[in-house]
């Protein structure tokens, strides 16, 4: 399923299933495609609520698929997508890999600290044993400095990925994301929480949990110093700008794509 691109809060979501989603992130990467994708949960969507330039950087993404459960409501509530599940950005990024390897496609792990990389790739290994891992670069943790976008952009393609799979954090994944697609022949997935989970460091709730949209109660029993601001706060204003899209009090127009550079994003 792929209905294209809705608009969620201004946000435009694709309403799309994993199928469709794995197959045109490989079809990308197969055909050496600039392609810039993210998963938004809640958070996501309302980190461009509140910051109109970067609504504008999402909407320019190539593919953004409903992560949480209540943007996949909002797309079956507001558009009638008549989604069956959401597209989560973990289980994508699976996906993703399975048909990585079975295509031999080259993926290269951009992000999070080396401790969590040095999980990861042994994990990613036992799980997919003909992945081909062209590279691990851990974040820096800082600002982007002057051409080291560049000089990022030529370690990737000299190392013969095809996949880019970008572990920083929301909003710092989709600004990198955002900043190096005009660089890269390749895709881009910002995969948010996924490096972690699949190094083993963090655990999913169960899944009756994830059905019901409490996933984020499960995070923040397990981070409620970092969290509870986003969950506390973010999820009530954005159940009612939902009511007001829904009801037509509120129109929520998409900000039209960016296409400007951004001075500087975290690396």
């Amino acid at each position: 399923m792929a209905q294209g691109k809705r608009s969620v809060l201004g946000v435009l979501v694709d309403a799309v299933d994993y199928e469709a989603a794995t197959e045109q992130i490989v079809t990308a990467a197969r055909e050496r495609h600039h392609f810039a994708v993210t998963a938004l949960a809640v958070h996501g969507v309302m980190t461009g609520v509140q910051d109109r330039a970067h609504n504008a950087r999402l909407n320019s993404f190539d593919l953004v698929t409903p992560d949480g459960q209540p943007v996949r409501w909002a797309l079956n509530l507001v558009h009638g997508a008549q989604l069956a599940d959401r597209v989560y950005g973990p289980t994508l990024t699976l996906k993703v890999l399975e048909r990585a390897a079975a295509e031999g496609l080259p993926v290269y792990l951009y992000g999070s600290t080396q401790p969590t990389l040095d999980r990861l790739v042994p994990a990613l290994e036992g799980m997919f044993p003909d992945l081909k891992i062209a590279g691990v670069e851990a974040s820096k943790f800082r600002a982007v400095r002057p051409g080291e976008d560049a000089e990022i952009a030529e370690r990737i393609t000299a190392s013969g990925a095809r996949v880019v799979l970008v572990g920083l954090g929301c909003p710092r994944q989709e600004v990198f994301t955002y900043a190096m697609r005009p660089l890269l022949d390749m895709p881009l997935l910002a995969v948010g929480a996924a490096f972690d989970y699949h190094a083993g460091l963090l655990k999913n709730p169960p899944a009756w949990m994830q059905r019901y949209a409490l996933e984020w109660l499960w995070r923040l029993g397990l981070e409620p110093k970092r969290l509870w601001k986003r969950y506390v706060l973010l999820n009530p204003a954005y159940l009612a700008r939902l009511a007001a899209q829904k009801s037509g009090l509120w129109r929520a127009r998409p900000p039209a794509p960016a296409t400007e550079r951004v001075p500087t994003f975290a690396v």
